[in-house]
């Protein structure tokens, strides 16, 4: 999607630093309460809470919004359930407990695989694959309420996708009554659970379900308004004002706006209008995500997301409803899109998120990914988050890494603790950005305070475009800042990870490099201050798959004042 014409377009001008939010992780007493809480679902009283007469019948069914993936669905009728590098055979999958990834459990749990299979062939051929696998799901999670199918996020997800995929799994007598039965326990369940799901993501997708009910099931009206109260609540904890999720995740904000887009159906199929904050939210939330598009219509890699495919985003875009030019500076998100000519560049310009709303993020603080039109040049390493679960431990640990991102690295330690548990420790509180435009380009300064405390040093970085997008300039600063334990120097290097269709070659001078991309162009990168070497790493591509790739290092020590490193990147043909 074009990022639009006007070279201001989106941008507001000067200096601005942005602090790490203060982590307002449940306390004690919260977390207690929700223990407590999901504890009391195997009492009588909670299911004694759940009975009750229910209609048999559903006021309509709502067309879900997003195209499944015929690949996944094809295996369904093959036999298996793919998702993201784990599969489980159909004819022995029960749902209950298995050594599978949390995630690929969710998956399963929450029936999303409902749309892939719809996409697969006509209903006659595969509604009995879905009625078998409900059936399974009603006698081995459907009666006993227990976390692991009945956490109120999963219970939310479920009842969209019942909803939406209602011919499937109740075009059978026998199954009719049993589904639409424990559908209405469910949204009775989420009634009460909605506000106790995880903030962020997972209490907006429990709040949809509630209000997707209250439109689904007749004598819904006071539910669906107690629904949208507590969606709108959850909304407005769960966005940054600038539509940026703060998990600061690009797969979770695929998914925020598909839960939206869903919802929007069913209010559609009501002959009703999204409410107000809703539509704001959804508005809101679409051009960050586009914002983060390289020039192949894909995903940059970002919080250990992969670098999912441009079919898939124009998929959720579409199926929102919302048209919108790519965000060119999110400045709470905390991401920033530079764009001249067919040059793209995203930067990661805020602190890590906190952990409260994230788990396994990284320590990826100014560092940049590139692109030339539809190539990738510069990328990270990325992650399989959205793509792949069954990477290595190991190899998903250190995908966190300061070093796996294209940014300046000191003493090989990261700019934030990467934690074996998925949370970050000390390390990046704030990041000082100051954004030009003009009619000669754009220019980032920014500058993080992430090895000030331990060593001494502030890292500045600022980024350039000309003209026309041909070229690329950049500087990397260490600053002496704070107070500095030692007066010993300190290594650095600074990392450029090449996309896998790049070729690499060094000059014979030591200081620069030849990049060809693969049917592009070429580039020229030049180092003053340092010498550039060429080295392996690796790149996790759109199905979660490491790829070898070669990257650029300049590498050296850092004397007591400080150093400045220049670089530059220009295209020629």
């Amino acid at each position: 999607m074009s990022d639009g014409p006007g070279f201001d377009d989106g941008v507001e001008p000067g200096r601005r630093l942005i602090r790490v939010e203060h982590d307002r992780s449940h306390s004690l007493a919260e977390r207690v309460a929700g223990r407590l809480h999901a504890l009391s679902w195997r009492t009588p009283v909670h299911n004694f809470r759940l009975r009750g007469r229910y209609p048999l019948k559903l006021l309509d069914v709502p067309v879900d919004p997003i195209e499944g993936l015929v690949r996944l669905g094809g295996a369904m009728l093959d036999g298996e359930i793919v998702w993201q590098g784990e599969s489980v055979a159909i004819e022995t999958f029960d749902f209950r407990p298995r050594t599978i990834s949390a995630a690929f459990n969710d998956h399963l749990q929450s029936f999303a695989w409902l749309r892939d299979l719809s996409a697969a062939g006509p209903r006659l051929r595969v509604a009995p694959i879905a009625e078998l696998l409900t059936r399974r799901w009603l006698e081995n999670c459907g009666r006993q309420v227990h976390e692991a199918a009945w956490r109120p996020d999963l219970w939310g997800r479920r009842i969209l996708f019942w909803g939406c995929h209602a011919p499937l799994i109740v075009s059978t007598d026998e199954l009719r009554g049993p589904v639409l039965n424990t559908l209405s326990r469910g949204a009775k369940h989420l009634d009460r659970s909605a506000e106790k799901a995880a903030p962020g993501l997972p209490r907006v997708a429990a709040w949809a379900g509630v209000t997707a009910a209250g439109l689904l099931i007749p004598g819904g009206e006071l539910r669906q308004l107690h629904g949208e109260q507590g969606l709108t609540r959850a909304l407005e904890a769960a966005l940054h004002p600038d539509g940026g999720i703060v998990s600061r995740s690009p797969v979770e904000q695929i998914d925020l706006v598909g839960l939206l887009a869903m919802l929007r159906k069913y209010y559609e199929m009501r002959g009703q209008r999204l409410p107000a904050p809703l539509l704001d939210a959804l508005n809101r939330a679409v051009p960050p995500l586009l914002g983060l598009t390289m020039g192949d219509g894909g995903l940059s890699s970002w919080q250990g997301t992969a670098p999912i495919d441009g079919g898939r985003i124009d998929a959720v875009v579409a199926g929102s409803g919302i048209r919108g030019r790519p965000l060119r500076q999110s400045r709470d998100w905390g991401y920033q899109r530079l764009a001249n000519g067919h040059t793209r560049i995203i930067v990661d310009a805020a602190p890590p998120p906190v952990s409260r709303f994230a788990r396994n993020a990284c320590a990826s603080t100014l560092a940049l990914e590139m692109s030339d039109g539809p190539w990738r040049l510069i990328v990270n390493c990325g992650g399989g988050r959205g793509a792949n679960n069954a990477l290595h431990p190991e190899l998903a640990q250190a995908l966190r890494s300061t070093a796996a991102h294209s940014t300046l690295v000191l003493a090989d330690s990261n700019s934030t603790a990467v934690h074996d548990d998925g949370t970050l420790g000390k390390g990046v509180t704030e990041v000082e950005v100051e954004r030009r435009e003009d009619m000669q380009g754009s220019r980032i300064d920014m500058r993080h305070d992430g090895y000030v405390r331990r060593f001494g040093f502030a890292h500045r970085r600022v980024i350039q475009i000309g003209q026309g997008g041909r070229q690329v300039k950049g500087e990397d600063h260490l600053l002496p800042s704070g107070r500095r334990s030692k007066q010993t120097e300190t290594s650095y290097a600074i990392r450029f990870h090449l996309a896998p269709d790049v070729d690499v070659s060094a000059t014979a001078d030591g200081s620069g490099a030849l990049l060809r991309i693969a049917e592009g162009a070429l580039w020229r990168f030049r180092a003053s201050g340092g010498e550039v070497a060429i080295e392996d790493s690796i790149w996790i591509d759109s199905r979660g798959r490491p790829q070898s790739i070669r990257q650029l290092v300049i590498a050296g020590s850092v004397p007591a004042e400080g150093i400045e490193i220049g670089w530059s990147l220009l295209r020629s043909e």
